[in-house]
């Protein structure tokens, strides 16, 4: 099989493909000894919930990535075509619903399926976080599976709002979903919610998230200890492994590797050029190589803003029950920088990217528009022209997909690369 995947700068990177591995091998498993498990999506604000609930998730984004990387994801591509789904509705969807489709069609895992495919779940977890798709992807599988599902809202203020005056009446709902969430788990498991377990798991997620956040500020330093590329492995305990003693000593782990880095003045290639930051979209997970192209030429991405580590958010002491906790870190984070967009550029997005481009002495932007994931797209050129005005820096703009690599030319990605860096230059 084609190489499509990047070299890594970092051993911690390199030992994200086993926890893969082990995530799927972990579902089934958990199938085979009865236990629960459940289709989920990042950024649900449940993580802890399942853990603390001994239900095994499956995250079915990342196993659409996972095929885009392993170029399987064809086949599920075109099955969900041939269903009725347009090639413009996500890709993650599109893949995911061709997989079930595929598997309900031939009554048994397809063939092939990386890391051997995802077993049925007893749950459908949708969410309403970032995009329509998520609340409507798995409603589509209920023509593949008779399967109970339960769509989580988690609501996100616009710019604009008073978020001081709505925080209440925001935090309150989330709790409620959260609350009605863990009822649909007790009914179906037969199980109740442990709190005194739940509380733990919450303070050990925080405790995870400030230890990534750590590491990955040590970016700033000059040269670079660690690139985009890595940083796209990196992410995987956070976002499918949240809540376990194993995903807080990764991120030790990757702190102490990366200031080894920093203290012996060690970057990821030999000359460090120029400073990129990936500044918007989902990466091109069928051809993650081509960051690689970029360090050939001394360019390395030094930030993201896709799949980073969100800002430690400190609770209030009077506040002890751990829904009301997970509620309030999600209202803070959703709103960080709402007070300084009202005062400022308009834009949360836009001020994270100025932020960014100083902090980490950015020399240039590189934004992702993918074709079938609107939500990491839309805006861009807005984004672009915003940023412009505050700081005179190249943006360069690439096109594909994150899954369906139909959409990619990398004769002419790698044309657009060059004349980027000959204007950085």
């Amino acid at each position: 099989m084609e190489k499509t995947t990047a070299r890594k700068s970092t051993e911690s990177a390199r030992k994200v493909r086993a926890l893969v591995k082990n995530l799927y091998r972990r579902a089934h498993e958990a199938k085979k000894e009865g236990k629960k498990v459940a289709y989920c999506m990042v950024g649900s604000l449940y993580d802890e919930i399942l853990r603390a609930m001994d239900i095994v998730p499956v995250w079915t984004e990342n196993y659409a990535g996972l095929c885009a990387a392993k170029r399987v994801a064809e086949e599920y591509l075109l099955k969900a075509e041939s269903e009725g789904y347009s090639n413009l509705i996500c890709g993650y969807a599109r893949t995911g619903i061709g997989f079930d489709a595929l598997r309900k069609e031939l009554g048994q895992i397809p063939e092939g399926a990386p890391d051997g495919g995802m077993p049925e779940p007893d749950f459908l977890l949708g969410s309403s976080y970032i995009c329509d798709p998520r609340y409507k992807w798995y409603q589509a599988l209920l023509h593949y599976m008779d399967t109970p599902i339960y769509n989580i809202d988690v609501l996100v203020p616009p710019v604009g709002v008073d978020v001081d005056e709505v925080e209440e009446d925001y935090i309150n709902y989330q709790v409620e979903e959260l609350r009605g969430l863990i009822s649909f788990l007790e009914y179906h498991t037969g199980k109740k919610m442990d709190y005194d377990r739940l509380m733990y798991i919450v303070d050990l997620a925080e405790r995870t998230r400030r230890k990534w956040w750590e590491a990955y500020e040590l970016r700033k330093n000059k040269p670079c200890p660690m690139p985009a590329e890595d940083h796209f492995n990196i992410f995987v305990p956070h976002h499918f492994m949240l809540g376990e003693e194993e995903t807080y000593r990764f991120y030790e782990e990757l702190y102490n590797e990366l200031k080894e880095k920093v203290d012996k003045g060690i970057g990821v290639v030999k000359e460090e050029k120029f400073r990129l930051l990936w500044g918007g979209g989902l990466p091109p997970w069928h051809s993650m190589y081509i960051f690689n192209y970029f360090e050939e030429k001394g360019a390395v991405f030094v930030a993201e803003t896709a799949y980073r580590p969100l800002e430690p958010i400190d609770v209030p002491e009077n506040i002890k029950d751990p829904l009301r906790i997970i509620a309030y870190r999600a209202y803070k984070r959703f709103t960080y920088r709402h007070k300084k967009a009202m005062e400022n550029t308009g834009n949360p997005n836009v001020e994270l990217l100025l932020e960014l481009i100083k902090e980490y002495d950015a020399d240039g932007v590189v934004m992702h528009g993918s074709l079938s994931c609107r939500a990491s797209t839309i805006g861009q050129i807005h984004f672009k022209n915003l940023i412009q005005r505050y700081v005179k820096i190249p943006v360069m703009f690439m096109e594909s997909d994150i899954v369906d690599i139909r959409d990619y030319s990398e004769a002419e990605t790698k044309r657009k690369i060059d004349d980027f860096i000959e204007t950085l230059g």
